[in-house]
């Protein structure tokens, strides 16, 4: 931070202003202040602010008034709000609009000086492109051209310039850890730890220690102090993936650690602060577990301000070429990159692929090993025949075209035997044409049937 930082800060009452100044002036940063919208949209209007502090209440409207004009007009400066204490729902609401993080009153002097450390760090517009491209084949990206992919591209951008909790859902193989390492590396907690669990893989007795540490002697074995998961993801973002796995009672006591920011070691007396930005992720629907009682619905509600939906490859078939490509050439390490001929591109983009991008990885490499060449045919991929749509089925389990079957064959029965077998006047009854009749009649069997009969 240099004094060339400036910070507006918006709020209705003189003594909070001048005690957000004192504090901004005394970690060397330059402090304008507002006592509304509209002061603040003036001078918003003739400057570009590197943080913006806002309360929620203002006496000519709202801090989402401030979130909103910031968004369109100076979108590389972070917003934090203030709120009153216990509006979690406001709290809320500003993130989900954008803003950058939120205090409620009365404001903690140390948390106000962590979150404006956190938000200067905030890479400005353009200066995280370049770092991007400076970190070359190292740095995470999602590749495609799809509306989807674009979406998608662009809400981890918003994400990551808030300290919001996110939720990323999507089916398993659609890159969820790699959207949660994107949503890190883009923001002010970059320079932090990124620390990546499954939570699905770590045995019930030993998710306390593993989650929040232990001390030495707290149990057989324990014969020294060992972080946990919170504590190596300080200052940076703990990931939970497959987080519907957790047992209800770790539920319970995650939930204490993200709300107080606090975690005890198992076997220490005295809890310690953290400061770990949470993202979460599971194929399975949160919703769907909280309702059928597997989820805490207060932890539900903490991990998923906001969500982001990871789509499946399906969902964005044209960017198979894309993406075989850039995986071919990933697995080549320096070599000659095999090519992939258009009957294997075809087969590639029809194929449903239930693993998504994970499973298209493992086809690749299993095809460059079969087709022992440069070229990649539609045989090596060596994909299961598409399947046929599943039967549509009647209340008694009856396929539904097989019942559709039996109703016309029974109508043209009836209309033949009112008619002494008259084919014309059948036709004439059912309102079709005799056409139409002997074609019914053909396919339903009845034409060969009743001519062996005559």
């Amino acid at each position: 931070m240099s004094a060339k930082n400036q910070v507006l800060v918006v709020d209705d009452e003189a003594d909070i202003r001048e005690l957000l100044g004192m504090t901004l002036t005394g970690m060397g940063l330059e402090t304008h202040s507002a006592a509304g919208t509209r002061d603040a949209f003036s001078l918003l209007a003739r400057n570009t602010y590197d943080l913006c502090i806002t309360d929620m209440r203002l006496p000519d409207g709202d801090g989402l008034a401030v979130v909103d004009y910031v968004a369109k007009h100076h979108p590389s400066t972070p917003v934090a709000v203030i709120t009153a204490f216990g509006s979690a729902e406001n709290a809320v609401a500003a993130l989900k609009a954008g803003a950058f993080d939120y205090l409620s009153k009365p404001v903690s002097l140390n948390q106000l000086r962590s979150l404006v450390r956190s938000a200067l760090k905030l890479p400005r517009a353009g200066a995280g492109r370049r770092s991007n491209e400076a970190a070359g084949a190292d740095y995470p990206v999602l590749i495609g051209e799809s509306r989807l992919m674009h979406a998608t591209r662009a809400m981890i951008e918003k994400l990551a310039r808030s300290q919001a909790p996110v939720h990323i859902a999507g089916e398993s193989g659609c890159g969820k850890e790699l959207a949660a390492r994107l949503i890190h590396l883009k923001g002010a907690r970059h320079e932090g730890a990124f620390m990546a669990v499954n939570c699905g893989a770590i045995p019930e007795n030993l998710m306390e220690s593993e989650f929040f540490g232990y001390k030495k002697g707290a149990f057989t074995g324990a014969a020294a102090d060992r972080d946990g998961f919170f504590q190596a993801a300080n200052g940076g973002t703990l990931f939970l993936d497959e987080v519907a796995d957790l047992p209800l009672q770790m539920q319970v006591k995650l939930l204490r650690a993200i709300q107080e920011k606090k975690v005890r070691k198992v076997g220490a007396t005295a809890e310690e602060n953290v400061d770990v930005r949470i993202i979460s992720a599971t194929h399975r629907s949160l919703g769907d577990e909280v309702s059928t009682g597997k989820f805490r619905q207060d932890l539900y509600y903490r991990l998923n301000v906001i969500e982001l939906a990871m789509p499946s490859l399906r969902e964005m078939r044209e960017d198979v070429p894309l993406l075989a490509a850039a995986i071919l050439e990933r697995q080549a390490r320096g070599a000659a990159v095999p090519r992939l001929t258009p009957d294997a591109l075809e087969r590639l983009a029809e194929y449903e692929f239930p693993g998504n991008v994970r499973e298209l990885e493992n086809v690749l490499e299993r095809a460059v090993a079969l087709a022992g060449g440069h070229e990649i045919k539609a045989e090596d991929l060596r994909l299961a025949p598409a399947r046929a749509p599943a039967e549509i089925r009647d209340s008694t389990g009856l396929p539904l075209q097989e019942r559709l079957d039996q109703v016309e064959r029974a109508a043209i029965l009836a209309a033949l035997e009112q008619t002494r077998y008259n084919r014309t006047a059948a036709a004439k009854l059912l309102g079709i044409t005799f056409r139409a009749l002997r074609y019914r009649m053909e396919r339903l069997g009845l034409k060969d049937e009743l001519d062996a009969k005559s």
